[in-house]
């Protein structure tokens, strides 16, 4: 286990930490492995310059806090997450969340990384809205969505052209009051 690793976050069985220079290996993997494309809606190629390039302006941008998911037994990455669109006034934001290792989807890891990035965001931010976007054949994301009460507001019909095919954007929010986590 490394002892440098700044835990930012800690559930039962992930923490959140920052992301550094040296995880351009994991972004690497991750924005190419199909499955990961496919459920992220990716269609841009992303060469190491860009990914260097992407953490270095991240670390500079008040908008939107970056994390990766790790697992608290062996400090495996094994996916990341981001708060983007944050707005102090309002009081809203949105997130997106990645579980990229295989070895963890269905495990409850990724719940463990959505109750904590929710708290956060209600109770360290102080929002009252969270909103997602989540592609319509990711059926796994919008159940998990769905347990913690998040609901459907909207649909951005076929604003996704993946694979010769045009898919449905469903745009998802929790309102605090209706946080079930």
């Amino acid at each position: 286990m490394n002892t440098n690793i700044i835990k930012v976050l800690q559930g039962e069985r992930v923490y959140l930490r920052r992301i550094e220079q040296d995880d351009v290996d994991y972004f690497l993997r991750a924005v190419s492995n199909p499955e990961i494309r496919r459920l992220t809606g990716t269609t841009t190629f992303f060469t190491r310059r860009k990914i260097e390039s992407f953490i270095e302006n991240i670390a500079k941008d008040s908008s939107r806090i970056d994390l990766l998911i790790a697992d608290q037994e062996n400090d495996l990455v094994i996916g990341d997450l981001a708060i983007v669109d944050i707005d102090h006034q309002q009081r809203n934001g949105s997130f997106r969340i990645a579980i990229t290792d295989d070895n963890y989807l269905s495990k409850g890891y990724g719940s463990d990384a959505l109750k904590l990035i929710i708290d956060y965001m209600f109770n360290t931010l102080n929002l009252r809205r969270i909103g997602i976007n989540v592609y319509a054949y990711n059926a796994r994301a919008i159940r998990a969505y769905e347990k913690l009460g998040f609901v459907q507001e909207g649909v951005l019909r076929e604003e996704l052209y993946y694979d010769g095919k045009y898919y449905d954007n469903i745009l998802m929010g929790l309102l605090r009051n209706e946080y079930k986590g």
